[in-house]
């Protein structure tokens, strides 16, 4: 064993071997791991799940719905807008892109919806709500996507 297992964080993997006297001492004062094997799934498995875990998870975005903003109404503490959901639905905490003349102008989080008689947690398709992001300043016509972001573990 050299120091390097111990420099890159490595585990040491032996498959039906034994360790040699005093490797034990000196892995355990350089902080490396030995696993020893007698049965190859068992080792698959480990290695496998080992390399999972460092992977990435994978990232995937689904859209929830899209929204037309009709109004932009600036009061002295809040930046909301009057908006229709043409499609889908508007949740609070979801995530949100503002589309200005087709180009994205700002992307964000949906911070609260507002519909006639205060506040709500969702709105669907076809009503109209208010929406307030991030301390983003709205004009008309802006297209509104919103999405939420979903973390699926990756695998070999």
């Amino acid at each position: 064993m050299s120091f390097s297992a111990s420099a890159s964080k490595a585990i040491v993997v032996g498959f039906h071997v034994r360790v040699n006297p005093g490797v034990n001492t000196l892995a355990k004062k350089e902080n490396v791991e030995i696993r020893l094997y007698s049965i190859i799934y068992e080792l698959i498995e480990d290695i496998r799940d080992a390399v999972e875990g460092k992977l990435a998870p994978d990232r995937r975005e689904i859209e929830l719905g899209n929204a037309v903003v009709l109004k932009n109404s600036l009061s002295r503490r809040t930046k909301v807008c009057g908006c229709m959901i043409e499609k889908g639905l508007v949740r609070v905490g979801a995530k949100a892109r503002v589309f200005r003349d087709n180009e994205l102008i700002f992307n964000g989080t949906v911070q609260s919806l507002r519909k006639i008689p205060g506040r709500c947690k969702e709105v669907r398709q076809g009503l109209e709500c208010g929406i307030r992001l991030d301390n983003f300043d709205f004009q008309e016509g802006d297209k509104v996507q919103i999405y939420d972001v979903e973390f699926k573990k990756a695998i070999l």
